[in-house]
């Protein structure tokens, strides 16, 4: 219940003038009626002013045959949970059922004793809406003699005293339209139209292979967007008209405030489809021409947990098991976000996890649950960050501890107390490649000698589109490209020609030519030269020059490998490599 009480927000919103609501509270003295009601009897103001204002003292929506929500659905059969005679003794009608939800007007929603009685009668959860006596005795009538035809003339009716709109002022009127828009779209959201639309847009971006939705609103139209393997494509957008409600049926999901157009949001839910776990990250953000919304597709049925799938070559796999069996030390992965450093890590756990070890894990957010791990979420509005997560996994005799992420100089620095301390930390840092890590590391306030003596491993990776092997097609390469693809890829060329691929489209990728993703790596031991060097703090140029001398597989001579193997195209190694090679 809302503390501001129904005097003061019917001054607020110039219902009532001060004078007229001391005189109103005198006469709510006097008869013990409600406050709304002498106002009323006093004809200071209507029945469905009183509604409204009502409304917004308890957050909860208002009901009315002008804003379209006090019609209830004819096809659930709500006659049968809610009897004529209890509704009109209790003043109430039933208006849709969804989800194990009953949604019901009433004139009287603080009325805890009809609400329990109707709990137990119906044997449903409640969702209150507030609308007049008047209004809902006339719909009772309509609905309970199953005259559908004359249900919906009624509630398409004007109300029928014309004094009303005279008792508002301009302000009032500005303010009552706000809520009757916000009480209509959270009706919308809950109709089946909108329903059907939004697991329509599910089922269809899961069977797709999409890992996000987008669904933006410019003038006059929006647009429907599927981000398949990397890329967005275009999809048919729902109606504009229509585009509003099923934000807010997202919001709705995910438990995010309808009525909040105003800032970004943040939310989430899941679902089941053929027996395979989906959550979905909910974000909203408000633009000129309304709410964008993205939906993050995380499928627990294709989550790719391999290390031997993830596109590592023999000896790349071979040193990140190496580093992972360290006893202690710092093991760095670093990349865009996106670049799938976090399934990478995840794979890894899954590799060196035993029930000999004790293994705790910090994310934001948790996105794979590992059984045999105890993952924990941050949370920095109360106080449990990264840096603080640590400090406590200290305290719970650890042996691995993955850090999602070092984004600050307290959480690097309490992530090499726990490598120094005899503790196994991996985590990742945004740098363009494995190497920069170090700089990285050492600007955030890491001493270089502290760094060198604690640094197990670096890597760093991409991803980039693997070619559907369905449609794929041969081709005959340039000499010049040729040529390039074997220098780059640190290989002999080969006296024969080569044969690379190029993408086609088929029903199996949905017309793309490409099938799924495959990162490309980096991974370097910190061995006793690179060690060295870390330790007198020489610059980036010095530790690239030692990769190149022995000769370390790059993340541009893994891409180019991929492409001699036809695994994916130049253009898609061109993509992903260009950064990290300024």
């Amino acid at each position: 219940m809302s503390k501001i009480r129904l005097g003061d927000i019917l001054v607020q919103n110039k219902v009532l003038t001060s004078e007229q609501l001391e005189r109103a509270l005198h006469l709510q003295q006097q008869s013990g009626c409600a406050l709304g009601e002498a106002a009323v009897q006093l004809g200071f103001a209507s029945e469905e002013a009183i509604a409204v204002c009502i409304a917004k003292q308890l957050g909860i929506p208002y009901a009315s045959r002008e804003n379209g929500i006090l019609l209830p659905e004819p096809t659930q059969h709500l006659e049968k949970l809610v009897p004529e005679e209890f509704a009109r003794t209790h003043l109430l009608l039933p208006l849709f059922l969804h989800d194990q939800i009953l949604a019901v007007a009433m004139a009287d929603p603080t009325d805890v004793l009809t609400e329990d009685n109707l709990r137990l009668m119906s044997g449903k959860s409640l969702q209150p809406f507030i609308s007049t006596k008047a209004q809902i005795l006339a719909m009772i009538d309509a609905f309970y003699q199953g005259d559908h035809k004359k249900l919906l003339d009624r509630a398409m009716q004007r109300p029928s005293t014309s004094s009303d709109a005279e008792l508002l002022s301009t302000e009032e009127v500005e303010t009552s339209d706000e809520r009757l828009d916000l009480d209509k779209m959270t009706a919308q959201a809950q109709g089946a139209q909108v329903v059907q639309l939004v697991n329509l847009m599910l089922k269809q971006a899961i069977s797709e292979r999409a890992s996000d939705i987008h669904l933006e609103s410019f003038e006059g139209h929006s647009v429907l967007r599927f981000r398949i393997d990397g890329v967005l494509y275009e999809r048919t957008a729902p109606a504009m008209d229509v585009t509003a409600a099923i934000v807010s049926r997202v919001k709705i999901l995910s438990k995010l405030d309808i009525a909040e157009r105003r800032l970004p949001q943040d939310g989430s839910f899941s679902l089941k489809i053929q027996n395979r776990l989906i959550d979905v990250r909910v974000s909203t953000l408000p633009t000129v021409f309304g709410e964008k919304l993205v939906m993050r597709i995380l499928d627990k049925g294709t989550a790719n947990l391999e290390l031997e799938n993830l596109g590592l070559e023999p000896n790349q796999m071979e040193d990140l098991l190496k580093a992972g069996n360290y006893p202690h030390g710092l093991i760095f992965l670093t990349g865009p976000t996106g670049s799938g450093k976090s399934t990478t890590l995840y794979s890894l756990l899954q590799c060196i996890k035993t029930n000999k070890k004790n293994f705790l894990t910090v994310e934001d957010p948790v996105e794979y649950k590992i059984l045999g791990i105890n993952q924990v979420q941050v949370k920095p509005q109360i106080g449990l960050t990264f840096a603080g997560a640590v400090r406590a996994f200290l305290r719970q005799d650890p042996d691995v501890i993955l850090v999602g992420e070092v984004r600050d100089q307290e959480t690097a620095q309490t992530c090499l107390r726990a490598a120094l301390t005899g503790h196994l930390v991996l985590s990742t840092l945004h740098t363009n490649d494995a190497l920069g890590a170090v700089i990285r590391l050492v600007d955030l306030g890491i001493e270089p000698f502290l760094l060198a003596s604690s640094l197990v491993m670096v890597g760093a990776q991409r991803l980039i589109r693997v070619l559907c092997p369905h449609c794929k097609q041969p081709y005959s390469p340039d000499p010049a490209l040729m040529e390039k693809a074997y220098r780059e890829a640190l290989l002999p060329r080969p006296s024969e020609p080569a044969v690379f691929f190029k993408p086609q489209g088929c029903e199996k990728c949905v017309q793309t030519g490409f099938l799924g993703r495959q990162g490309i790596y980096e991974v370097f031991l910190v061995d006793e030269t690179m060690r060295s060097e870390i330790h007198h703090g020489k610059d980036l140029k010095v530790l690239r020059g030692i990769v190149r001398e022995k000769g370390w597989t790059t993340l541009t001579a893994n891409g180019w490998r991929k492409v001699i193997q036809g695994l994916t195209v130049p253009e898609e190694v061109y993509a992903a490599t260009l950064i990290s090679e300024v």
